[in-house]
This record gives structure tokens, C-alpha cells and sequence, in this order.
């Protein structure tokens, strides 16, 4: 008992210290470029448009309002009573650390667009330079395109936040919290920030340049990138006690519907807010992101329905946000047909991934991140190079569908390798200093007590 003791707690020195010294680097890093930067002094190729500030604020809080309290309260009520209030600290956590790591270093590692060129594979095409650390040059006249540059890079900022959040509902009620901290830190700067600048940055990006692949607002740098991941995680921090032999219904429906409508919601932000302006395209966005959403609830409802003999409030919550998953990457470029196709196949594909297949592979994804997010953005990627032609109502492509597929395709096997590699080693690392997983006992006890300190519910 003693060297257990002594060993946990020699492991939250170790935990301490590797966070404390990454605040340091940056901190290091990050204070004498401040110091030394110039004000910007490049003339901006646009002029502010307030109808399209006035729209960007709006969906910024629409994307935030999707983790706080969308997601903690859909990830809440699927739980465990004794797990819920540790889902809903993942989710405050990391929506106030992703901010404070995108501030030091991950809009710039996203972002910045030093090294880049039109046309050519370049180290640039990978990732973002230093030159915007700690918001270096950011101020009040800062444009991006038509938009201040703040409101763009608080924009992003909230895509940040949610991604990793989504992955949490893989490994809930049973990973340590000081792990999950270290792991969203690590992985958001590795997998992230990289994955999301080669495919926003711009010329010379890995997938809108030089594949041209088309991920309007996030298929593959949120969904498959945040579902593979959880995939691996699931995996890796291996299956909760009892899981095979004791049912784990959701302590709490009603907190899943309520987080589950805040999420369809908040998808307009995430959708529509992506053309980062108040236009045709950001109307289109809107309406084919209702559209697929009620398509891939209604379908997940009637399959349900045929299979089990009834429809359930899960069932259809789950299938519409399937639903949303999907339609994300293909929001700015398909039609109202399209988004119906897209929202019928994700319903039913993402159906067989979180119940058939989940079964047949044995791991236990705890509320299907990658059932949903990463089957659905896949569904979604692909889809994505069809429904944009112009044939179906899309906004037309411009090469072949077959080309366009034959995109999309590189995209998703990218993606997959990237985060799914990146993911295992960062996991590993992190088991290595603080241990993936809480104890048998602490498990059984609920994360609540064991690792907050604190009840979620009344005995």
C-alpha cells in the first residue's frame, strides 16, 4: 500500500512538472518574441464588413454554446450518476485550457502562413510558423478578409476546444483526469494544430491546395480526426469493469435530449459560420445542415424502429447528431438534395457502426465518438466530393466527381494515419508518466468522488 501510495503520488510530481515545464517553453519562447515584434504593417486587402463581424460574433458563441453546456450535457446524461459531474469538468477544463494553449501557440501553429507557397509541398504545407505566438501582431485592426482578425481567431478557437472534448466520450468514466488534461495539452498542439492548418491555411496547404479536398467546416480536422482518436483511446485505456456483463444505461435522458438540441442548435454557428461571412453561402450552409440533421434522425429513428419493435429518445438524438457529423464537411458546397442523401446514409451507416460493428470488434467507445464522429465524418468526406456537383443542387466542382472522390479519399487516409499514429504514441508517453487509467476501486467509486472529490447527485 505504502509503494503504491508513494508511486502515485511520485507520478503527479512527474505530471506537475511536465506541465509546468511546457508553460515555461512557451513562456520562454514566447516573451522575447512579444518584445521584439513590430506592429504589423501590412496593408489590409479588405475592408471591415460589420454585417459580417455582427454574424461571426454570433456564430463564435453558437460553436462555444455546443461544449458549454451542448456537449457536457449530451456526454452527461449518457454516463453513469456517479460519472457525470467528472464529464461535465472534462468539458469545462479543457474548453478554458485549449483557449489558453490557442493564445500561446495553437492559432499560430494553425494559422500563420509564414513559408507557405501556391502550388507546392512545402514544410508550411504541414504546419504553421512562431510568428503569431502569444498573438503576435494580433490587435484591434487586424482584418481577416472582412472580419477583425480577433473574431476569426476566437472562432477557430472554439473548434479547437470541442474537438478534443468529443474524444473524451470515448474513454468516460475511466481515465485519470491529470491523463485527459495531458493528453487534450499534447495532442491539440501534434494532431491538431497541424491537421487544421493543412487543411484552412490557404495556398500552398496539404489538403485544400495540393490534394483539393473540400472540408467546408471540419470533417476530417474535427470529426475523423476527433473519432479516430477516441477509437485508439478506447482501446488503449481498455473497456470498463463490468462492461460485458453488466448494463450501463444513461443515468439521465432527459440531460442528453437538452444537450443533444443545444448541439443541433449551436451546429448552425459551426456551419454557417464557416463561409466567415453573412451570405448566400452561409444561408445554403444553414439550410442543408436542417436538413441532414432531421434526414439522419428520422432515419436512425425508423431502422431502430424495424429492429427493436420501438423508437427511442436515444436512438433518434444520437442519429441526429449523425446526422450533423456528416453534413459538416459538405455544408458550403451541397444542396438541399444532397444534404437529404447525406443525412439518409449517415443515419444508417453511423446506426451500424455504434451498434453492429462496436459489437463485433469489442471495444468499448463509451458514448460512440467514433460510431458517430469519426464513421460520420468519413460518411461525410466522401459524400462531400459527390453532392457538391452541380447535378444534385451542389455548387458545382471543379474537376471530375470521380477526381473529387479520389480527394476526399486522400483526406480521410491521411487523417486516419496522422491522428490515429500520433494518438498512440501520445498516449503511450502519457501512460508512461501518470497512467492512462484510475484504479478498480476509484472506477467502481465513479470518477466524481475519486478523482473530484464531489457528487453529482443525492444518495
Amino acid at each position: 500500500m505504502q509503494q503504491r501510495c508513494a508511486s502515485q503520488v511520485i507520478k503527479k510530481r512527474i505530471s506537475y512538472t511536465l506541465i509546468g515545464g511546457l508553460v515555461l517553453l512557451f513562456l520562454m519562447v514566447g516573451i522575447p518574441t512579444l518584445l521584439l515584434a513590430q506592429e504589423a504593417t501590412a496593408e489590409a486587402t479588405s475592408e471591415l464588413n460589420s454585417g459580417d463581424t455582427a454574424w461571426m460574433i454570433t456564430a463564435t458563441a453558437l460553436v462555444l454554446f455546443m461544449t458549454i453546456p451542448g456537449l457536457a450535457l449530451f456526454y452527461g446524461g449518457l454516463v453513469r450518476v456517479q460519472n457525470v459531474l467528472s464529464v461535465l469538468m472534462q468539458c469545462f477544463a479543457l474548453t478554458g485550457i485549449i483557449t489558453i494553449l490557442w493564445v500561446i501557440c495553437g492559432y499560430s501553429l494553425a494559422f500563420s502562413t509564414a513559408g507557405m507557397e501556391a502550388g507546392k509541398i512545402t514544410f508550411g504545407s504541414f504546419v504553421g510558423g512562431l510568428d503569431k505566438i502569444f498573438l503576435t501582431g494580433v490587435n484591434v485592426d487586424s482584418l481577416s478578409g472582412t472580419i477583425p482578425e480577433t473574431v476569426f481567431l476566437a472562432f477557430q478557437l472554439t473548434f479547437a476546444i470541442i474537438t478534443p472534448a468529443l474524444i473524451a466520450g470515448a474513454f468516460a468514466e475511466r481515465m485519470k483526469f491529470s491523463a485527459m488534461l495531458i493528453f487534450s495539452i499534447l495532442w491539440s498542439i501534434i494532431v491538431y494544430a497541424p491537421l487544421c492548418h493543412m487543411a484552412w491555411s490557404g495556398d500552398g496547404s496539404l489538403f485544400g491546395d495540393i490534394i483539393g479536398a473540400l472540408d467546408f467546416a471540419g470533417g476530417t480536422v474535427v470529426h475523423i480526426n476527433a473519432g479516430i482518436a477516441a477509437l485508439i483511446a478506447a482501446i488503449l485505456v481498455g473497456k470498463r469493469i463490468g462492461y460485458q456483463t453488466t448494463a450501463m444505461p444513461p443515468h439521465s435522458l432527459t440531460l442528453t435530449v437538452v444537450g443533444a438540441s443545444m448541439l443541433w442548435v449551436g451546429w448552425f454557428g459551426f456551419n454557417a459560420g464557416s463561409e466567415l461571412a453573412a451570405d448566400g453561402t452561409a444561408g445554403m450552409a444553414l439550410l442543408v445542415t436542417q436538413v441532414s440533421t432531421a434526414t439522419a434522425a428520422i432515419t436512425w429513428m425508423f431502422i431502430e424502429w424495424l429492429k427493436h419493435g420501438k423508437p427511442s429518445v436515444l436512438g433518434i438524438v444520437t442519429g441526429a447528431v449523425a446526422g450533423l457529423v456528416a453534413i459538416t464537411p459538405a455544408s458550403g458546397t451541397a444542396g438541399p438534395m444532397g444534404a437529404l442523401i447525406i443525412g439518409f446514409l449517415s443515419g444508417a451507416i453511423c446506426f451500424w457502426g455504434a451498434t453492429t460493428l462496436k459489437s463485433k470488434l469489442g471495444y468499448d467507445d463509451s458514448l460512440d465518438a467514433f460510431g458517430v464522429h469519426g464513421i460520420g465524418g468519413i460518411v461525410g468526406a466522401i459524400l462531400t466530393g459527390i453532392c457538391a456537383d452541380a447535378a444534385l443542387g451542389g455548387a458545382g466542382l471543379d474537376v471530375s466527381m470521380g477526381k473529387q472522390v479520389w480527394a476526399q479519399l486522400l483526406s480521410i487516409i491521411f487523417t486516419l494515419v496522422w491522428s490515429g499514429v500520433l494518438s498512440f504514441i501520445i498516449l503511450k508517453i502519457v501512460d508512461a508518466i501518470v497512467g492512462l487509467r484510475v484504479e478498480g476501486d476509484d472506477e467502481m467509486m465513479g470518477l466524481d468522488l475519486s478523482q473530484h472529490n464531489e457528487r453529482g447527485y443525492n444518495l
